[in-house]
């Protein structure tokens, strides 16, 4: 038989996970492009003691049988790559993705990371670059003495140079999206690495073949709901306690059983 001690403690674990999560996606509600997490759960193995439809005489059957389970386990936490609110800044080096898609970054050891956040800066070569000092891929230089730039929906960026009257086209902004983008590994610092369930990266231009478009002077905020998060942290504790409380109960009634032996 499964111990019902053994059943109450998965379920504790399952909730101790879940408000690690909550906690997480509380703690960057304000983080620019952040995807809030969500638990799955499966039920364990069930213990078979009477199968349904066996014989319960030689011409009767059973309707239902006796299965006990034996708990529950955490299975994934997936993200959930809702859209964000979007909050203009008048920074033109800012670029938020309305729709699908992510921007590319090229990481130190030359392997390409991928974000939803948007917050851009020049470096001192005049490349466009995170807030870690990370290149936008493909890499965009701003010639020295720009005096504006400007970022179409379509990724083009232009830059309007000190002594012209026209701008000049300096690059233009790709973003990639993926089948699956849950399948995405978050690796800290607004960033995601490709993985094998996620599927290769497609690369295109912004408004087209199903990838989103580029807004200058925006940025794209935590699709988190804190509301709903507090709710989903009260239902939580509310199941905790409740795990907790069949412990007490299981061994309560071990003792009850060992003292009238």
């Amino acid at each position: 038989m499964p111990s019902a001690l053994q059943i109450a403690k998965t379920g504790l674990d399952a909730q101790q996970t879940r408000i690690s999560l909550i906690s997480n996606n509380l703690a960057n509600a304000s983080t620019t492009g952040f995807k809030k997490d969500r638990p799955a759960f499966q039920d364990l193995l069930y213990q078979t003691v009477s199968q349904p439809g066996a014989a319960s005489s030689q011409n009767t059957e059973l309707p239902s049988g006796l299965m006990l389970g034996t708990g529950v386990r955490t299975v994934a936490a997936g993200k959930i790559f809702t859209q964000g609110t979007l909050s203009q800044t008048d920074n033109s080096l800012d670029m938020a993705i309305q729709g699908n898609g992510f921007f590319q970054i090229l990481m130190p050891d030359g392997s390409t990371s991928y974000t939803r956040d948007g917050t851009f800066s020049m470096n001192a070569q005049g490349q466009l670059v995170t807030s870690s000092g990370y290149q936008l891929q493909p890499s965009i230089t701003v010639p020295a003495k720009t005096q504006s730039v400007t970022i179409g929906t379509d990724g083009t960026v232009s830059a309007l140079v000190a002594g012209s009257t026209t701008p000049t086209q300096v690059g233009s902004v790709q973003l990639a999206d993926f089948i699956n983008p849950q399948g995405l590994q978050p690796a800290g610092e607004n960033l995601y690495k490709e993985t094998v369930s996620s599927g290769s990266p497609q690369t295109g231009t912004p408004g087209l073949n199903g990838i989103g478009t580029v807004l200058q002077g925006n940025l794209e905020g935590s699709n988190v709901n804190v509301v709903q998060e507090m709710v989903d942290m009260i239902e939580t504790q509310r199941t905790y306690e409740m795990n907790s409380k069949a412990v007490q109960t299981v061994d309560q009634m071990m003792q009850f059983l060992a003292q009238n032996l």
